[in-house]
């Protein structure tokens, strides 16, 4: 996305200055000082980037800063903009929603004649967004943390043993066959990367997109025939399978081998809070994974996949050679070959190595539409918000010997390209989003990590109800 503005903007005749990926305020200030810069974009993929952005903001107020900061990126919001980044800059700081938007505010902040009152329409939105916001804080209907653990999803541990894996431990994948990931491709966010909005296939027949849908696609097979025969990515991947139980309500014990003696890690997991209509279960993932009082013998996976080895030479060169397209496009195709290698994996995972849906037969449309049994909740998304469970799972699986994918300070994955999380088998398991926690579930949480409340809050800012 940032790439894509990037060049909108230079074909618009701005010149642009890119930083690249997780840069230090430090270096942000200091080029925009040197190269007396018009204005500033943060773009913020991953929630930790978010506490970043008003550092940023913070440090440009410091320094006597009065040039435009705009925000952007998968996890920033308008109210999140105008309630936590805008308050710490006097300058106008601007929520951009999309690339297609960039153009029009950039040209706005930097006209003689529109930007006085462009700037004075936003400051008065964000001003109604902040009172808004305001009014709904603290306002939710939730629950206490004892109330939420009562109301927990219910399995019965007892009517059918849990599914044994076909190993325990862990199984690395090197130089996995790219050409075996291709018809696990989900299109549709490829063409919202590009934003062409509209679901595949459909969109390629579509009156106004459709020409442009159908030439991205044709170019998207030809490269994708050239990643394949040339090798430009190589994929690798691993797997494992641990003896677990669930305790303390909402974590899980993993155990370092079948006699269940001894504990190897924790994970921890939140619960949903909202109240809810009576019958209705508060869920947590340690729901999925019998207790230990039960005495019986679960198990957890995780896993962890990329196609990004080999990415960023093959784009550098793109972008050298001036074809930003290219390598845009590049960087497009190894995001959606990491998803639909996590695709590919949790298929064999099913049928073979977990072997609980040994004879299960889907189309790519169901796969993408999730209708088989088990999941793949991934550490920062929804079921899951907190980013630094990810570290447990990297030392789990051995991650970074194993597949060479490593975690950055905010706990985003290098390469880009790479996807990872944990493996449910229970029939009855399923995505949910943990949506807004109180601090009582918080101070718990972080009783049960062993960190402060400043760190546990730092990480999940965006889920606290306070």
């Amino acid at each position: 996305g940032k790439n894509i503005v990037g060049v909108v903007l230079q074909c618009n005749g701005f010149e642009v200055i890119d930083l690249g990926v997780m840069v230090p305020y430090t270096k942000i200030l200091e080029t925009a000082k040197a190269e007396n810069v018009d204005l500033i974009g943060l773009s913020g993929l991953i929630t930790p980037s978010l506490d970043e952005m008003c550092t940023v903001a913070s440090e440009l107020q410091r320094e006597g800063f009065d040039i435009p900061l705009l925000i952007g990126g998968a996890t920033t919001s308008a109210v999140h903009t105008a309630v936590k980044i805008a308050p710490n800059y006097d300058a106008p700081t601007v929520y951009v929603t999309d690339a297609s938007r960039a153009v029009g505010v950039v040209t706005n902040l930097t006209s003689d004649t529109a930007r006085e009152d462009y700037v004075h329409s936003v400051a008065s939105d964000y001003e109604k967004i902040r009172h808004d916001h305001a009014g709904r804080t603290g306002k939710g209907k939730a629950q206490s943390l004892e109330a939420a653990r009562a109301a927990k999803f219910s399995i019965d541990w007892e009517a059918a043993a849990p599914p044994k894996p076909t190993f325990t431990g862990t199984k690395a994948f090197d130089d996995y066959d790219i050409s075996e990931l291709v018809d696990y491709i989900d299109w549709t966010p490829f063409f919202r990367t590009w934003e062409m909005k509209g679901v595949y296939p459909a969109i390629l027949e579509d009156e106004k997109t459709g020409e442009a849908a159908r030439n991205l696609f044709n170019d998207a097979q030809a490269m994708l025939g050239d990643i394949i025969s040339g090798k430009w990515l190589t994929a690798r991947a691993v797997i494992g399978f641990f003896p677990a139980n669930s305790v303390d309500h909402d974590d899980l014990e993993v155990y370092s081998d079948d006699t269940r003696k001894t504990v190897s890690t924790k994970l921890h997991f939140l619960r949903q809070q909202m109240l809810k209509n009576s019958g209705r279960a508060n869920f947590s993932l340690a729901d999925f994974v019998a207790p230990k009082k039960f005495g019986v013998h679960d198990y957890v996976g995780g896993f962890a996949v990329t196609t990004g080895l080999g990415m960023a030479e093959r784009v550098q060169a793109f972008k050298d050679a001036g074809d930003d397209y290219n390598a845009i496009l590049l960087e497009a195709l190894a995001d959606r070959l990491a998803e639909a290698f996590a695709e590919h994996m949790h298929e064999r995972v099913r049928r073979e190595f977990w072997s609980y849906s040994e004879h299960e037969d889907l189309e790519n449309h169901d796969l993408i539409k999730e209708e088989y049994q088990g999941i793949r909740p991934a550490p920062g998304y929804p079921a899951c918000p907190d980013h630094t469970e990810k570290s447990t799972l990297f030392k789990l699986l051995d991650v970074e010997n194993q597949t060479g994918i490593s975690l950055t300070e905010s706990f985003a994955m290098l390469p880009a390209a790479s996807v990872s999380g944990f493996y449910f088998s229970h029939l009855e398991s399923q995505y949910f989003g943990i949506g807004k926690i109180s601090k009582d579930q918080i101070e718990d949480y972080a009783r049960r990590k062993g960190v402060s409340l400043a760190e546990a809050e730092r990480w999940l800012r965006p889920s606290l109800d306070y």
